[in-house]
């Protein structure tokens, strides 16, 4: 009996300890452009006019090879107190298909959140990360 509880104890420890494998898309935010260095730095407060250096990773190839890129922000007066404020549409080249980077600029203090879908589904974000831009 004892033997029965200690192995279903054990199984429920196992179960909820480890990591899942299945991992999401994200987004990496620098003040400086992101190389093997600097990728583990994530900043997300920046300053007016400041280069926002962004990296998209997708751990799932995208079919049509093309996303759309959003920046949302917070607070203003637009509809819901949130303001579309910057859009890109990116195509992913053959060699990577798995990560897309780049920079913004903004120049108005607030706070932000960058919204990416993909082309296949363009009604669900595949991910979405808050960044701001402080006075």
């Amino acid at each position: 009996m004892k033997r029965l509880f200690l192995y279903i104890i054990s199984m429920v420890v196992i179960s909820t300890a480890t990591a899942c494998s299945d991992t999401k898309p994200m987004i990496l935010f620098n003040k400086n452009q992101i190389t093997v260095e600097t990728v583990m730095s994530n900043d997300t407060v920046f300053q007016p006019g400041e280069r926002i250096y962004y990296l998209i990773l997708l751990p799932k190839k995208v079919q049509t090879h093309n996303i759309y890129i959003q920046v949302i922000k917070k607070g203003s007066a637009g509809r819901l107190g949130y303001e579309l404020f910057w859009t890109r549409n990116a195509r992913l080249k053959e060699e990577q298909m798995y990560y897309y980077d780049d920079y913004v600029v903004l120049n108005q203090p607030g706070s932000y959140v960058m919204v990416v879908y993909s082309k296949d589904n363009p009604q669900k974000p595949l991910t979405m990360s808050p960044f701001i831009v402080s006075e």
